[in-house]
């Protein structure tokens, strides 16, 4: 990547390492499904009314809403109310590209070829050892919780991958528009009225910072700039740095909360990432260069515009 891509890059492991300390703070006065629902309220309008539809179809839009906003962040935001660790969160996030491999070939016939599957085995041998650290100071339903919010990730992914948008900046807008209703329901059910409209009477400046920050920042800075970055880059180069999110998440969950990293969870981190890298072909890729990185360059031609919404 040129410097500026590169700054960029870093940029946006910035923004999203931080963002689970911001979505802690917006929580300290808002419900998780509550919260949640305002965030994507927040994405989309009013963007929606200025912004081109994605172009790749209803269906698709529903189901990346549906799983990469309602059952997502759904599902994390509440892992987080019910005792998931800032930083931990960040990290077990990180099993998604792992997730995202398993369902494409699933249901794209997109197998893995033998190096994905030795990075995946080895990515969940990481998650093994970071689960069974937080498992002996912590119940299970929050770390499954969050498992399942980075199987919604994988599963938004793949539906991305099958119908493509016109742009990532345009579905990430459109799609802000199906979470908050059944966010809303299920907060309604699950969280109580009552609890909702006082969170509402009686939120804090501090709250919605953070929730402005995992609105605007998180999700239409960051994610913008990485489509962007994907725009430009094949995606084997801006993929890997996501790794580095757990890393900002560890120091922001720190400075936040004095959250200190045991040294198991430590060593399932970095044996999750090096997994997720194996799987990506990082290593294969380098190695097959002897050591030097081939020119990235975009596609010639791009893609003709999708039909549909």
């Amino acid at each position: 990547m040129p410097r500026r891509d590169v700054a960029l890059a870093a940029l946006v492991i910035a923004i999203w390492g931080v963002n689970f300390v911001a979505a802690n703070i917006a929580m300290e006065s808002l419900p998780p499904l509550l919260m949640a629902a305002l965030r994507f309220t927040l994405v989309a309008l009013p963007a929606v009314f200025f912004v081109r539809p994605p172009g790749n179809g209803v269906r698709a839009v529903v189901l990346s809403g549906l799983f990469m906003g309602t059952l997502q962040f759904g599902l994390l935001y509440s892992a987080m109310m019910l005792g998931m660790p800032a930083g931990l969160a960040s990290l077990v996030l990180q099993v998604q590209p792992i997730l995202t491999v398993m369902i494409a070939a699933a249901l794209l016939g997109e197998r893995p070829n033998r190096t994905q599957v030795i990075g995946i085995v080895i990515g969940l041998v990481g998650m093994t050892i970071v689960g069974w650290q937080f498992l002996a100071h912590a119940p299970l339903l929050p770390f499954a919780m969050t498992i399942a919010a980075a199987a919604g990730w994988a599963a938004g992914n793949v539906v991305t991958r099958h119908s493509p948008p016109r742009t990532g900046f345009s579905l990430v807008v459109w799609s802000a528009l199906v979470p908050p209703v059944p966010l809303l329901i299920l907060s309604f059910f699950l969280e109580g009225w009552s609890r909702d409209a006082d969170a509402l009477a009686h939120v804090t400046l501090r709250s919605v910072g953070g929730l402005a920050f995992v609105a605007y920042g998180a999700s239409m800075i960051g994610y913008g700039l990485w489509n962007l970055l994907l725009s430009r880059h094949a995606a084997a180069t801006v993929a890997p740095w996501s790794m580095f999110v757990p890393v900002i998440g560890a120091i922001a969950a720190f400075a936040y909360n004095g959250e200190r990293p045991t040294p198991l969870g430590i060593l399932g981190g970095a044996v999750t990432v090096v997994g997720v890298l194996i799987a990506l072909g990082v290593g294969r890729r380098w190695l097959a260069r002897g050591g030097r990185a081939a020119v990235d360059r975009p596609d010639a031609v791009p893609a003709a515009e999708p039909p549909g919404l």
